[in-house]
Order: C-alpha cells, then structure tokens, then sequence
C-alpha cells in the first residue's frame, strides 16, 4: 500500500497502549489535531532522541490542542519500560503485527531492515495535514509537526 499523503483520511484503528488499555483513535477525532508517529524500536538512540524530544515540547502540543501518539512493534510491556524509563507523557501503541503501519503505507529502510519513521499530522476530522519522513533527523518530526498544528489551527 502506498504511504498515506496530505489529503487522505486516516484509516481506524484500535491499539493497545503501554498499559494495555485499548486505544481506539476514533475516539479523538473532532477533539483536535492528532500527531501520530511511527517508529522503529523502543530505547535504541534515533527513537530515544525522538520520544525524548516530543516530551521535552510535550507542553507546546497539548497547548495547540494536540494529542501525540508514539507507534511502534513493541510490546505494551517494553512501551511501558521506555515510557517509565524517560517519563514520556503521550501515549506509546503497541502494533505488534505492523497493521496500521501498513494501513498507513509506512516503508522501512532501502533493504527492508528497519522499520520507517515518520511523522503524520492528523485534523480534527482525520485528514492527514502533514507528512514528515526522515529516519535520520528524527528531532526534526517535533519542529515539523508544531509548524502543520500551527497551520491547522489557522485553516480553521
């Protein structure tokens, strides 16, 4: 499937998050701008630098009305580990067998290896606003995603 571009709705989704509570993103449609990002691996150094800098600019998305969601294979338990590990305040979902990565056409590597990165900003109505992917600069996914809510919030 080919990843999912400005433009497009966002498929529905039901994942479990690092306590192993269903999270339905349904649920948070019509609330606000959604960031939803895909990841490689908890507690390896790109995902780190990642998770730790939507945390440190945690407070400028919740400000602008935005809900974060990290996405990932991991288990709801290591999730749970990562999260305690470096207080990550957003919820991190469990796709353990890579549906809503493939739902939202997330690639991995050149060879396959390593799963993608990348950033979506979500509307209020599940309209994907922004795409951002890039496995290398994986701070950029914060500066990129505040820039589209700010967008978002002047279309509205």
């Amino acid at each position: 499937m080919a990843q999912l571009e400005v433009g497009d709705t966002i498929p529905s989704f039901t994942l479990a998050n690092q306590n192993g509570e269903q999270v339905s993103i349904q649920d948070y449609l019509g609330k606000g701008p959604l960031v939803i990002y895909f990841y490689p691996k908890d507690d390896t150094p790109g995902c780190t630098r990642e998770a730790c800098s939507f945390r440190d600019s945690y407070e400028a998305f919740t400000d602008a009305g935005a809900v974060v969601f990290g996405v990932s294979s991991d288990s709801p338990q290591r999730h749970k580990e990562f999260a305690e590990k470096y207080r990550l305040p957003f919820a991190l979902l469990s796709d353990t067998s890579n549906t809503v990565r493939k739902q939202f056409g997330v690639k991995g590597d050149l060879f396959g290896l390593i799963p993608g990165r990348v950033t979506f900003v979500i509307d209020s109505k599940g309209i994907v606003r922004h795409v951002f992917d890039s496995q290398t600069r994986a701070e950029r996914h914060i500066d990129e995603s505040l820039a589209a809510i700010e967008r978002i919030k002047e279309d509205e």
